[in-house]
């Protein structure tokens, strides 16, 4: 008998965006959840996140379950038609299971405990951790699976645990066992011929504890390779258990963004829907990019419509100086994640906290009550999110443009002996996505060994550590008529971080039209080299061309007259970093040459246009008012109004449009 099809987004969305966030009612007097379900219904929120840290309050005592307060929530959203993402509370273990259970809770790489009294206080590899998980999430399941508030599952919470216990280490052997089969494999892997590292029994092998001086880079690649294994080994038996009772319920676990410990590729690919916590700096100039970054790349993990589980209504409580957003910014970035794909508008969370770590974590409901203005303006958003809810839900978005990320080639190039401490991946990536979101550019993310086939532009910023198979498809990419540009860095390191011969692939090397690669020259905090037409930043090279390659030298120092970009047929090399001004117009004009352009043509600075399915989104990120030339005739939906040729658009201003 075929197994059922895997349940998806709509089936949870049913034509709605769905609103709202975690709501932790425990931490409030049951007299404040009618009000609460007043204040809901105002702001049109039509769905709520339950149970993330309830472990404690479900399972007070070991095996004790006290699900009481639950069923009358659970009853309590049904009866008002709001839905509830139900949350196993695994995130959060409590107080009873580290005691009783030592083993459960993680070490980090001195071997200090990390003990309970905040969250994640678990071990990944605990055999009993998974037991008590799981038996928790059984009843969870088996109790709710039929009630009609459940809309989906939310398993635990923004995983990201690391350990380097015994009970981690006698679980990192054997997945390096059932990945290399022998220690004869291992240690070439892992080249521990090098400082006489080699290992001749398997209990020799340790996670990459403290170390006297620099740790195998392999060991550490590997590592996390594992930890992000374990994780999903978690989330996967946590899913597959709700699934057994629930099937046609879709299961999610919310990302952090360009979170370092998890393979988000391989974890999308787990998930029935991807989701995703959000949290740019209202200060930051560029946090309307940051926040565009992190939603093209879910778009991409998700293959389309995708969860925006958390963001703040306001100020958090982890930065230095935790800034509230000014009038009109959660509006606006919120509608941002619908443009590029979101489904789903939720926050962390519902009311602000008393007590806590988070009370000055901003909630829907600030301390200022239903008359402050964030919850007036939380209640603006949900009406507008209801009105366009049925015309946007279930539409796709499409680029012409890919930008290459990979978690193993990041993890790899990360380690301590390399050559600058300057250098980092997520910086180098959000530097060249910047260069396309400011030339109005849209763009999707892919994986290196990914089809990139429906693209007209692929773009690598970094991918230090390159397999055979992802080279050979970017390769074959270009040979098929793409259009690849490659930062510096690219193609250096073969999957056990081992340094291709030449110093960067040969394959790729004559793709690019590189001779020879002689040395590289990363450039001091502040450094810049001189190119011509630009200046360089961060990070130079040596490079001795090929005949056939087209060239833009290095002007003045020891680099005088060598490539700093050069490219043959469709194939571009960039060996430094340009200031932002230079990347962005380099981009720009392979762009137009490879033909992808904008969605609109002559935005003002600081506009974004992005299209999803039919609509048309335009989006003011500047403090002053702005016109748009938008041809044709167009609906506001958000308005009403009909839009005829120019668009006039307020500080922090959003217009969708509808032909």
């Amino acid at each position: 008998m075929p197994r059922p099809m895997t349940p998806r987004l709509g089936d949870a969305t049913r034509g709605r965006i769905l609103y709202g966030g975690d709501y932790n009612p425990e931490q409030w007097p049951e007299d404040v959840w009618l009000d609460d379900v007043r204040l809901m219904k105002e702001a049109r929120v039509n769905s709520v996140t339950l149970g993330v840290f309830s472990w404690a309050k479900l399972e007070p005592r070991p095996g004790e379950r006290e699900f009481g307060w639950l069923d009358r929530l659970m009853d309590l959203m049904d009866d008002n038609g709001i839905g509830v993402v139900l949350a196993t509370p695994t995130a959060s273990p409590p107080p009873w299971l580290g005691r009783l259970h030592p083993e459960t809770l993680p070490r980090d790489e001195d071997g200090r405990v990390e003990w309970w009294g905040g969250r994640q206080h678990f071990s990944h590899s605990s055999e009993a951790y998974r037991r008590y998980a799981a038996a928790i999430t059984e009843d969870l399941a088996g109790r709710y699976g039929g009630h009609p508030a459940l809309t989906m599952w939310h398993i635990n919470n923004e995983y990201c645990t690391f350990d380097w216990g015994d009970e981690a280490a006698a679980r990192f052997r054997q997945w390096l066992d059932d990945k290399y089969g022998t220690l004869d494999a291992l240690n070439t892997a892992w080249g521990t011929a090098f400082w006489s590292q080699g290992y001749g029994d398997w209990d020799e092998v340790l996670p990459p504890r403290h170390a006297h001086y620099l740790k195998n880079p392999t060991q550490v690649l590997d590592f996390k390779r594992f930890t992000s294994d374990m994780l999903l080994e978690c989330y996967t038996a946590e899913r597959d258990i709700v699934r057994r009772h629930t099937p046609h319920i879709p299961v999610t676990s919310n990302f952090m963004p360009l979170w370092v410990g998890q393979d988000a590729w391989r974890w999308a690919a787990e998930e029935d829907v991807v989701s995703v916590d959000l949290y740019p700096d209202p200060r930051d100039p560029l946090g309307a990019q940051s926040g565009a970054l992190v939603q093209d790349m879910t778009r991409s993990q998700a293959r389309g419509p995708w969860v925006l589980m958390e963001q703040a209504a306001g100020p958090v409580n982890w930065r230095g100086a935790n800034h509230p957003k000014p009038r009109g910014l959660n509006r606006l970035w919120s509608l941002q994640a619908v443009a590029r794909g979101a489904d789903a508008v939720c926050y962390f969370q519902w009311r602000q906290s008393r007590q806590g770590a988070e009370k000055f974590h901003s909630g829907m409901v600030s301390h200022a009550g239903e008359e402050g203005r964030t919850y007036q303006e939380v209640k603006q958003l949900g009406a507008e999110l209801h009105r366009i809810g049925g015309e946007v839900t279930g539409e796709h978005s499409t680029s012409d443009i890919a930008i290459l990320h990979d978690w193993h080639s990041w993890w790899a190039g990360a380690q301590d002996g390399r050559l600058s401490t300057h250098v980092d991946h997520p910086d180098v990536l959000r530097a060249w996505h910047r260069a396309l979101w400011e030339a109005h550019l849209t763009t999707d993310f892919a994986h290196p060994e990914h089809d990139l086939t429906p693209y007209r532009l692929v773009v690598a910023p970094q991918l230090y550590l390159l397999t055979d198979a992802a080279i050979e498809n970017l390769i074959a990419y270009v040979r098929g008529g793409g259009t690849l540009v490659c930062g510096f860095l690219t193609g250096i390191a073969d999957e056990d971080d081992r340094v291709r011969p030449g110093g960067m692939d040969a394959r790729l090397r004559e793709l690019f039209g590189i001779r020879t690669l002689h040395e590289w020259w990363p450039l001091d905090a502040g450094e810049s080299v001189e190119c011509d037409g630009f200046r360089g930043t961060l990070w130079s090279e040596e490079i001795e061309a090929e005949s056939d390659a087209t060239t833009v030298p290095y002007k003045g120092g020891e680099l005088d007259g060598l490539p700093a970009v050069l490219h043959k047929d469709r194939a571009w090399y960039v060996s430094t970093l340009p200031e932002p001004e230079a990347l962005r117009e380099l981009l720009a004009r392979i762009a137009g040459e490879a033909g992808a352009r904008p969605v609109l043509d002559g935005l003002p600075e600081r506009v974004e246009a992005v299209r999803r399915g039919d609509l048309l989104f335009v989006l003011n990120h500047g403090r002053e008012p702005v016109t748009v030339d938008v041809p044709g005739t167009h609906r506001d939906l958000l308005t009403g109004a009909t839009v005829t040729g120019r668009l006039a658009l307020a500080r922090y201003g959003v217009a969708v449009l509808r032909p």
